[in-house]
């Protein structure tokens, strides 16, 4: 590492070792009464949604008195998944894949691709994940260990546009004396198609590698996607959201044969409630015997949220939330009782105070790249308790490889992190990014010999459907003055999120205790399929070269 003087190697020195320190102190700390308007109210009760962060497309299944959940991830990688002992009260665990070895995924050319609308299954002692991406096709991985190692991903059919598939494996279970035993029975995919429809099953082989037709479409309906099956009582469901995203509601349906006929019924919408689109999620049950629906709600910049509804059956049908407005069809509850009563739970290690900062053994479960990274180009080693980020040569931030990121969790948010600037090369470019539709950016540029601060704007003016290569961005870079002074060495960089009124707010500081608000507070959009997230970024527009470490501090 370069340092221009004795000054600056000291000045560096002290804060990589008072980094981690500070780190240690911020990590916020688990309540022990809840003044949360969402999720476990401490009290017996939870209150919708029960996770307000984008987990989109939820698919969650039991596993003897745990829970696990996948959700859509697009163009972020990884896959994560989430385990809960009490259905409300959740943590990520691991995540899938570290990458996609496709073409445009080293190159950032596949924002809202990615994986969509994945599947999690338990099947003989394994556990299963299906996937589609828009533009590579169906794939799938499976792990003895939810915590892994997942096998690496398998192309199980190399096609464009399909979409939310979900396994199914028509077992016999045999009750007997000594226990209940287990007939295999053929393994079965459904299916839906880019566009939002038709239901199409597929036969699949056991191992679930191979689909062994091309399928059967067993129902066309209003942008019918999403399907899950399930098994229950004699009757074959599929579980599907219809009507899109905002307006849809959830559409059972269900067969006494795979492949149908199917009869068809509504069984939850908005009503008389103010929840939009509940809808695309899962059936789930607990070991005492009650049934539970897990959904998404779209509520603007923060993303498509997870809310949980009781449910029941009558006459061999789902009855999920309650039919306030008395029409017969289910509407979402906005409080009820917690599925799991007098289970002990340490919050310390569940969502939203999960530790993120950066250790030497490895990245928290919760970080995510944008498009794949380069490995060469980061390290947790270099300093100790910070993300040490090498420049990689880009034009500008959306082509930016090893941005790193993080979703938002909550409405009210804030993120501070202190950038070591030493070793910084001319033409870097690195700080803070609020991620979205657009991209707003805070932090410092190098020309030559001098460190400018500056805010960027970042907005998709076109985007070509059919090429991810031909997205065209509005790019507005401004200098600024910075209000706590000119940074030469180091920067502390905040990001505050208000996402009641889909606002956002920039900070920065040289001293860590002051902290000036940059510019106006600005508006955030839900974008890229995704919610508004926030990420740390360093490129370089003249080449490779350079480096900047970070230290999370809040």
């Amino acid at each position: 590492m370069h340092f221009r003087n004795k000054a600056s190697f000291l000045l560096s020195t002290l804060l990589l070792c008072f980094a981690p320190l500070a780190s240690l102190f911020a990590q916020p700390k688990a309540p022990q009464q809840i003044q949360q308007q969402w999720g476990d109210q401490l009290n017996g009760t939870y209150i919708n949604p029960i996770l307000p962060a984008d987990y989109s497309d939820p698919d969650v299944i039991r596993v003897g008195e745990k829970y696990y959940m996948v959700a859509s991830d697009f163009h972020f990688i990884g896959m994560q998944i989430l385990e809960s002992d009490d259905m409300v009260n959740w943590r990520v665990v691991t995540q899938v894949f570290d990458r996609f070895d496709y073409p445009g995924w080293d190159t950032n050319q596949h924002y809202a691709g990615g994986s969509w609308a994945p599947a999690l299954r338990y099947q003989e002692g394994r556990f299963y994940i299906y996937f589609c991406t828009p533009d590579e096709g169906l794939f799938m991985t499976s792990a003895p260990d939810v915590a892994g190692p997942w096998e690496p991903l398998h192309l199980v059919r190399q096609v464009p546009k399909w979409e939310d598939p979900c396994p199914f494996w028509d077992d016999e279970i045999v009750h007997e004396a000594d226990g209940t035993r287990v007939i295999p029975g053929q393994a079965y995919l459904v299916r839906s198609q880019h566009g939002a429809g038709p239901i199409i099953v597929h036969k699949m082989s056991h191992d679930g590698r191979q689909l062994l037709d091309e399928g059967v479409t067993v129902y066309e309906g209003p942008v019918a996607e999403g399907p899950k099956f399930l098994k229950h009582n004699g009757y074959y469901y599929i579980s599907i959201p219809e009507g899109g995203v905002e307006r849809g509601w959830q559409t059972v349906l269900r067969s006494k044969h795979i492949y149908g006929p199917y009869e068809s019924r509504r069984v939850l919408e908005t009503g008389s409630t103010s929840i939009n689109g509940p809808h695309q999620g899962s059936i789930v049950d607990t070991p005492d015997g009650t049934w539970w629906f897990y959904h998404f709600q779209h509520a603007g910049a923060i993303g498509r949220i997870v809310h949980l509804q009781p449910m029941t059956w009558q006459d061999d049908w789902p009855v999920i939330g309650v039919d306030y407005d008395g029409n017969g069809v289910g509407e979402p509850v906005n409080t009820w009782s917690m599925p799991i009563k007098d289970k002990p739970i340490d919050h310390a290690a569940h969502l939203p105070y999960q530790d993120i900062s950066f250790k030497p053994e490895g990245l928290s479960s919760l970080w995510q790249w944008n498009h794949n990274p380069d490995n060469t180009a980061w390290s947790l080693t270099e300093h100790p308790g910070a993300l040490t980020l090498h420049a990689l040569q880009s034009d500008n931030f959306a082509n930016a490889r090893n941005t790193i990121t993080m979703r938002t969790m909550g409405y009210d948010i804030d993120a501070t992190i202190l950038l070591d600037l030493t070793d910084l090369a001319d033409g870097a470019h690195t700080g803070l990014a609020c991620i979205g539709r657009g991209n707003q950016l805070i932090g410092v540029v190098k020309e030559g010999e001098e460190i400018y601060f500056y805010r960027n704007f970042q907005q998709p003016l076109i985007h070509y459907a059919k090429d991810r290569n031909r997205t065209v961005f509005f790019d507005k870079e401004e200098r600024l003055h910075c209000p706590s002074g000119t940074p030469t060495t180091h920067i502390y960089l905040r990001i505050h999120f208000d996402l009641r009124t889909q606002k956002c707010r920039f900070y920065c500081s040289l001293d860590g205790q002051k902290y000036n608000l940059v510019g106006k507070p600005f508006a955030v959009e839900f974008g890229n399929w995704k919610g508004v997230r926030w990420g740390i970024y360093h490129y370089n527009t003249l080449g490779k070269g350079g480096s900047v470490t970070a230290t999370i501090i809040q």
